[in-house]
């Protein structure tokens, strides 16, 4: 039995705390709750494994930057045999509201880079994945300047919640089927 969960970011300290660092913020989360350190970088990637409950857990953060993230997690797929059925992948979702979740079990890259990616280089669009609302930008934003800036003062605390709910929802997949995390976490 094996679990892996990606999430997606840019590496560097003025990439940190940016709305696109979400999947990011979500790994480190998963890493100090299962106490599993990212201490190992190979593929392109930093990550780390651990076993909780008797499964095989893989904690995967790509560095190569969003738009080539598929270039890091298909070689990772690769070297450690894993399942795409046992792959989260999280990420940022300007359609849906900060604060909240989408889980969904496939779908297409929605404009998101980094997915566009991943379809790439896995080939296929069927797999399970936590969408993390950022929002839209206000006042005619552009999108690239909007998703790597920080998120407004007031939107800090309803995303830090949205990062344990995140982080939860990958734990409940450690003993639940996906449909049943969906149904439990959407929202």
């Amino acid at each position: 039995m094996v679990k892996w969960f990606v999430g997606l970011g840019n590496p560097g300290r003025e990439y940190e705390k940016t709305r696109h660092n979400v999947g990011f913020w979500v790994i480190d989360e998963l890493s100090q709750r299962f106490n599993i350190p990212l201490n190992q970088t190979k593929f392109r990637g930093i990550y780390g494994t651990g076993v909780i409950n008797g499964e095989k857990v893989y904690l995967l953060k790509p560095i190569t930057y969003m738009n080539l993230s598929g270039e890091c997690v298909r070689p990772f797929m690769d070297y450690f045999k894993l399942p795409v059925e046992d792959m989260v992948v999280i990420y940022d979702d300007l359609d849906t509201p900060a604060g909240k979740l989408r889980l969904r079990e496939k779908g297409s890259a929605g404009g998101h880079n980094g997915m566009k990616s991943i379809i790439a280089h896995i080939g296929t669009q069927e797999y399970n994945r936590v969408r993390f609302g950022i929002g839209r930008p206000k006042n005619a934003q552009p999108v690239p300047d909007y998703v790597l800036n920080p998120f407004s003062k007031e939107d800090v605390p309803v995303v830090e919640k949205t990062v344990e709910r995140s982080a939860d929802a990958c734990e409940a997949f450690l003993s639940m089927p996906f449909t049943r995390v969906m149904n439990k976490y959407n929202g």
